[in-house]
């Protein structure tokens, strides 16, 4: 009888700044993990090195950066080390001591039972717990949420910014490493890429840990920074997902709806300006011409939104993926 041989799972930790921890983090990781990839993101402190001396557990293996690539190039980096030694899942964990190694089977256990293909963790789903949340870091994700939703197409999820994650390997895979986003804007970038590969994400709770540390999330880099790459994002996934790889309704109801969402205001706003200038009231007939539009043209976005919510992707893609080899092995 034939064994099916068990998945193999890995963690990545990018390292940056983190020595009083690492090692802490490494002891607590439990015997579900097969391989550990410390990757030295060209560490002051010279944590890879750092973690050599000291380090006992045979599972490690530390990868050092020439120069510093931001926390989401030292996850790609661990990603690949992690798929080229053949491994299944991968976990990412901060090596900050922040993350609890001891909720890696909660993060797997979706993608081993074939439901996801990348689990992340939702600091929100306990609303005892969010009391414990910086009021502007609460803030800041409730924002950032909110435009994730929007630019991702995955209106079920929420703490964007929540860098534990796990993925397998047939998703990681097809990531465009070179084109994701590696600093602070990492995971966020991460959904929208998994969006155009149809990958299923699921939000795994956790409790909102804070010690002394200092938060980097800026309103500033919300309101500028990450404004511009959401609705670059937003615009990208629109035309991919329903311009380019499929057509639907929803592809005449967005373009359809903003042309006479915009066309009906400025309709509207230059004859209101005309008639405050003449003194005199704007005419009912006009006011009709340009509201019927605005209200016909917000329904038609509306309708879009509804179809994108709906939309989100549902079926594995680890699912399809094995399907598609096996089909090809057949034929």
């Amino acid at each position: 009888m034939q064994q099916t041989k068990s998945p193999s799972v890995a963690v990545v930790i990018p390292s940056y700044k983190v020595t009083r921890h690492i090692l802490g983090v490494l002891a607590a990781i439990g015997p579900e993990v097969d391989r550990i990839y410390v990757v030295d993101d060209r560490c002051p402190d010279q944590s890879g090195a750092y973690v050599r001396a000291h380090n006992t557990d045979p599972r490690v293996v530390v990868v050092e950066h020439a120069e510093n690539q931001g926390v989401g190039g030292a996850v790609m980096t661990g990603y690949q080390a992690a798929i080229a030694d053949g491994a299944d899942i991968m976990v990412k964990v901060d090596g900050d001591g922040q993350m609890d190694p001891g909720l890696i089977p909660a993060f797997i256990a979706p993608i081993l039972a074939g439901e996801a293909d990348y689990t992340k963790g939702n600091r929100f789903f306990d609303l005892e717990q969010i009391g414990s949340m910086p009021p502007m870091r609460l803030f800041g994700n409730a924002m950032l949420s909110l435009l994730t939703k929007l630019s991702s197409g995955y209106w079920d999820l929420f703490d964007p910014t929540n860098g534990y994650t796990a993925i397998h390997r047939d998703a990681a895979r097809h990531l465009p490493f070179h084109k994701i986003s590696k600093r602070y804007f990492f995971e966020t970038d991460m959904l929208f890429r998994l969006n155009t590969l149809n990958a299923v994400v699921h939000d795994v709770p956790m409790d909102a840990v804070y010690g002394d540390e200092v938060s980097n999330l800026k309103i500033s880099k919300i309101v500028t920074e990450f404004m511009a790459k959401h609705v670059r994002n937003f615009c990208k996934r629109v035309f991919y997902n329903y311009y380019l790889r499929n057509m639907s309704l929803a592809s005449i109801e967005l373009p359809l709806g903003a042309l006479m969402l915009v066309s009906g205001s400025v309709y509207g706003g230059l004859h209101w300006i005309d008639s405050a200038r003449a003194g005199l009231p704007t005419a009912a007939g006009t006011v009709m011409l340009s509201a019927m539009p605005i209200l016909m043209g917000m329904q038609l976005l509306l309708a879009f939104l509804a179809y994108d919510i709906a939309s989100v992707p549902r079926k594995p893609l680890q699912g399809r993926v094995r399907l598609t080899r096996s089909t090809l092995v057949r034929n």
